[in-house]
């Protein structure tokens, strides 16, 4: 795969102000995919949406449990996408114990369609979503990307094969060997 650059969009995220009292202490941040990705490198899955069963279920705790594995081989950060807002993606995190893999919601999908991952899931009731993937990205440079086969739209399912942790880390681990 030749590198291209990650698409610029802004993510409307919340975080933490201790400064703030009450049981809401959180404010409106805007990230853009620079501050995310210049100069770092980064590991983004991205996937239909929280709470949905294969999402929940293996493919968010798949990349939380291979954390330190991650950072041994380089990489800053992990960033689980999905076309969602802060409220329910903070809220998905919080269900499943998610405290080292970043949330990062892409609730306009303007990250997604510009990926040229947005599908239409609306035979299911869910509107516009991401595809799943995941990529490698460094400084700011789409190195490697694992796309689900058969992108279309309103599929019946979109299985965790190829996006899953133990293939991005396969990758890295062969980058580490050059394998």
């Amino acid at each position: 795969m030749t590198p291209h650059s990650v698409p610029e969009a802004t993510f409307h995220t919340r975080v933490r102000n201790d400064a703030l009292s009450g049981p809401n202490p959180y404010e409106w941040k805007d990230v853009t995919a620079t501050d995310l990705f210049k100069g770092r490198r980064v590991v983004l899955f991205a996937l239909p949406g929280a709470f949905t069963p294969a999402c929940s279920d293996s493919h968010l705790p798949g990349y939380e449990a291979a954390m330190d594995q991650f950072r041994a081989l380089g990489v800053d950060e992990v960033i689980c996408l999905a076309v969602n807002d802060a409220f329910v993606m903070f809220q998905w995190a919080q269900s499943k114990a998610i405290t080292q893999v970043r949330m990062l919601p892409d609730g306009n999908a303007e990250f997604t369609r510009k990926m040229g991952m947005l599908v239409d899931r609306t035979d299911h009731g869910m509107g516009l979503r991401s595809w799943r993937y995941s990529m490698l990205v460094e400084d700011g440079q789409i190195t490697a990307l694992f796309s689900e086969p058969g992108i279309r739209d309103n599929p019946p399912g979109v299985p965790v094969q190829v996006s899953d942790a133990g293939t991005m880390l396969a990758h890295l681990q062969g980058l580490q060997t050059g394998a």
